[in-house]
């Protein structure tokens, strides 16, 4: 029997269809919710769910209507999880009644390619809701690192000044695109290229992800470097966009 036997989520993005999907694959019973304020029906699928996933748009504003909606209606026992990437988990978990349930699950990627999720913890979070998302994540079949919450967490944290630095040597000229991914795949041992990640994460969701912990470090290792800011002005943003660092061969 999976840890979390009946599961809500929260949204229609690929990231809600991932989660959906692997954990129905663990043998959860998942009911999917496009909208918590207008759950259609699933009023009762939520005041029974163990774990509600919260996985809309990565927009604060969103996110905040999103966990009301689903606090006013889940048991003050269910587990709250917000997926959120570059926003506060303490404070959206601040804003909804019963704080200590609500914790942060962090898929580096949208698409659940990543095998690592963060687990984040808030100071208000209660004991043992950590240890139950930590098991529901290897039920996944993913690997849970439990982080603080801090601007970019763990993973982001040391990774968007690496490829902002990326970037920045690209602009400067010191290679090319295809050089700098051969060079820090061969050379370091990298699974991926950096720029060949940028695509995959998409050039627009790193801007929102840098900007969001410069806004909140002060610090120029998170300023977006201008060819990025240009790159996504003029729709260059990798992923479905078919053009990026790399264009996409194959996109239609």
């Amino acid at each position: 029997m999976p840890y979390f036997e009946k599961i809500v989520v929260v949204g229609t993005d690929a990231l809600a269809d991932g989660i959906a999907a692997a954990a129905e694959a663990a043998g959860c019973s998942v009911v999917r919710v496009a909208d918590a304020s207008d759950p259609g029906g699933a009023e009762d699928a939520l005041r029974a769910a163990y774990l509600v996933v919260e996985a809309v748009a990565e927009d604060a504003t969103a996110k905040h209507d999103a966990l009301r909606a689903i606090a006013s209606l889940a048991a003050r026992t269910a587990v709250i999880a917000t997926t959120t990437a570059t926003l506060s988990v303490t404070e959206l978990a601040t804003a909804v009644p019963g704080p200590e349930r609500v914790a942060g699950l962090h898929f580096l990627h949208r698409t659940l390619d990543g095998a690592a999720v963060e687990v984040v913890r808030t100071d208000l979070v209660a004991p043992g809701v950590l240890e139950r998302l930590s098991a529901f994540v290897d039920e996944l079949g993913k690997v849970a690192v439990e982080v603080k919450d801090r601007p970019g967490f763990l993973l982001n944290r040391l990774l968007m000044p690496y490829l902002n630095d990326v970037v920045q040597a690209l602009d400067d000229g010191l290679a090319s695109a295809e050089d700098l991914d051969v060079a820090l795949r061969l050379g370091l041992g990298y699974r991926r290229g950096p720029l060949e990640m940028l695509d995959d994460i998409g050039l627009d969701a790193h801007e929102q992800a840098t900007d969001a912990a410069f806004a909140a470090l002060q610090d120029r290792v998170f300023a977006a470097p201008p060819l990025l800011r240009t790159m996504v002005a003029t729709g260059r943003t990798g992923g479905a966009s078919g053009s990026g660092f790399h264009d996409r061969k194959d996109h239609a």
